[in-house]
């Protein structure tokens, strides 16, 4: 038997004024694609902008659906969009915000594991990291260089490769 230790790296802000000017733009489109959210049953509102290589921005927000599983997040949203309208483009960085109706968001919004996993598959696609920035409603701002450090042990496609 061998023990390991995973070990993460995430930065906090205490404001959206700490950040560097080009985290601070990304996260207010967030916020702002946020207040567009579909989410009557939750009423759970998340924010999403990707920026690609070159500077493009896509933003993409939560989308609820009756049938539960058929909603999707705000990070695959803008995630997809972004490849769809760019194909081949590699993904720089992705800010999330999000807001409640009925109660007050006091931790940053992390991507769920399905948006995760997403996120480091477009990061083995290119080969380069994702940074990602996060924030709840006027909270500590979390930032990561990469989705390794929330997903560190991830299923990647090699793993689906017979090896001979």
């Amino acid at each position: 038997m061998r023990q390991f230790d995973i070990i993460t790296h995430c930065v906090e802000y205490n404001n959206l004024e700490e950040l560097e000017e080009a985290d601070r733009l990304l996260l207010e489109q967030a916020i702002r694609a946020g207040m567009d959210a579909y989410a009557p049953y939750s009423q759970y509102y998340v924010g999403a902008a990707v920026r690609l290589s070159g500077g493009s921005v896509c933003t993409g927000n939560n989308q609820e659906n009756v049938a539960y599983p058929s909603g999707l997040c705000a990070e695959r949203v803008a995630l997809f969009a972004a490849s769809a309208l760019y194909p081949g483009v590699p993904v720089e960085s992705l800010a999330i915000a999000g807001r409640a109706l009925h109660f007050a968001i006091t931790e940053p919004v992390t991507p769920c594991g399905a948006c995760r996993q997403v996120i480091a598959e477009y990061e083995q696609l290119h080969a380069r990291p994702v940074r990602l920035i996060m924030m709840g409603e006027k909270s500590r701002i979390w930032t990561v260089d990469s989705i390794r450090h929330l997903l560190p042990l991830m299923f990647a496609a090699d793993q689906l490769r017979k090896h001979l």
